[in-house]
């Protein structure tokens, strides 16, 4: 029924930035909150950045300041600008949304299928 569908990925130079999308369509009553993952090869998925349905914050301490993380409800999109990139951001990244399909069921999770970021000279 909803389908997430990430974009903005690629290769970019140490320092430089980038901003991956996370279209979500489908049957869609409320985006309740929302994250990031990424997964680098012989390791764990970690969350990067993540907002709660109460509006909190969490990221990892490796993106702070370097990292956001937004929404725009018009487009049911989340967005993760990504600033002063290194190369150990180099992973795969994978979006992570909270939906509700009805003001009268528990909500959903939905995963996309991740987008690779490679930060290299």
């Amino acid at each position: 029924q909803v389908q997430l569908v990430e974009s903005g990925g690629g290769l970019v130079q140490p320092g430089g930035s980038l901003r991956l999308s996370c279209a979500a369509s489908g049957n869609i009553f409320n985006i309740n909150a929302m994250g990031w993952y990424r997964q680098a090869p012989g390791k764990q998925r970690e969350l990067v950045i993540g907002i709660t349905s109460g509006g909190v914050t969490n990221s990892a301490d490796s993106v702070k300041g370097r990292f956001t993380i937004s929404k725009d409800n018009a487009k049911n999109t989340a967005y993760l600008q990504m600033n002063s990139l290194k190369p150990e951001d180099t992973a795969i990244y994978y979006c992570n949304l909270e939906i509700a399909h009805t003001a009268y069921h528990y909500p959903k999770d939905y995963w996309g299928k991740g987008i690779l970021v490679t930060v290299s000279s």
